[in-house]
């Protein structure tokens, strides 16, 4: 297995991009992030989806030149239309506009409407905690989740970030579907022929399933049942609602090569921590204290670290290099 650079992960990509018909700017937000997901171990947002990123950038189903159009219709609101691009150039775009938003206001939201699956939402909302905000962010997908005690999907596995700045780091990040698990972990399973654990998934006939198959056939289900299916569910209308965007029944299949554009939202409020005086970084600290003093315990995000060289399937690498080369 080789082991390679997070710098040549990000150039492999971004020539990748370049040669299956995407503009300099845009191949370089979306390599970008592609590389970071590589150096925090992120398989399922990395390298593994740049095959999909040059497929629909031949079909058309995402646009590879379009400049996004930044607007801020209210003084606390800032929207990035990514006129069916990729959403990493639309957030890039928009940030610097969101920030000013938030420091003048205490608070502000960013709504990217029209967007390519945005992949990493935690990429996002780190970079508004590198800023000094905090910064939480919602998105939606192509529907794979079912309701508690029910068989077809309504919903994608819609994640949640959420990232708080700290003293020179994050204090605290989190990225997670609100699914039981990425729909990635069935789909990897079902090509190394493993079974999948008992509470992932259901068949079509709404029964639980540890067979990758039968659960691709059927649905994902919710984290935590019908919590994390609430959860779920602000996340679909925040994405859609707020963006304008399409909910996640209107989204067929995130790497099917030929059809529609994505058309998702993500959502992204801005908060500025010391709006109201209040010291928060003491308030965190006093809970962070308190797990660090418990053997085994963190706080998620807490100190971690990029690597600068990650190892690659060599079949992934042959197929990204095949990819720079076309």
């Amino acid at each position: 297995m080789p082991t390679v650079t997070t710098a040549e992960i990000e150039d492999i990509s971004h020539r990748a991009l370049v040669a299956h018909g995407a503009g300099e700017m845009q191949a370089q937000a979306v390599a970008r992030a592609v590389a970071r997901a590589e150096a925090f171990g992120n398989v399922i947002c990395g390298l593994y989806y740049l095959e999909s990123y040059c497929t629909q950038l031949r079909s058309g189903r995402v646009n590879g030149t379009v400049t996004p159009e930044v607007s801020r219709p209210r003084p606390g609101a800032v929207l990035a239309d990514a006129a069916f691009g990729f959403a990493q150039p639309a957030f890039a775009a928009a940030l610097p506009e969101a920030l000013d938003a938030a420091r003048e206001n205490g608070v502000a939201t960013l709504a990217v409407a029209h967007a390519h699956t945005c992949t990493s939402l935690g990429y996002f909302t780190e970079q508004i905690a590198d800023a000094g905000l905090i910064g939480i962010g919602f998105t939606n997908a192509s529907p794979v989740v079912a309701p508690p005690n029910g068989n077809a999907a309504v919903i994608g596995t819609n994640p949640i970030a959420m990232s708080v700045p700290g003293d020179g780091k994050l204090a605290m990040h989190f990225d997670f579907s609100t699914s039981a698990v990425a729909l990635g972990k069935i789909t990897m399973a079902k090509a190394a022929g493993e079974p999948i654990p008992l509470g992932w998934a259901v068949d079509s006939n709404g029964h639980p399933t540890t067979d990758p198959e039968s659960a691709l056939k059927g649905a994902l289900v919710s984290a935590g049942g019908y919590k994390g299916w609430g959860f779920g569910l602000m996340a679909e209308l925040l994405a859609a609602g707020m963006t304008g965007s399409v909910n996640s029944l209107d989204v067929s299949g995130l790497k099917l090569p030929d059809g529609k554009p994505h058309d998702l939202g993500q959502f992204y409020i801005l908060m500025d921590p010391g709006t109201y005086g209040a010291d928060f970084a003491a308030r965190f600290e006093r809970v962070a204290e308190a797990v660090a003093a418990q053997d085994g315990a963190r706080i998620p995000g807490a100190g971690r670290q990029p690597m600068d060289r990650v190892a690659v399937p060599e079949a992934l690498w042959t197929l990204v290099t095949g990819l720079a080369a076309a």
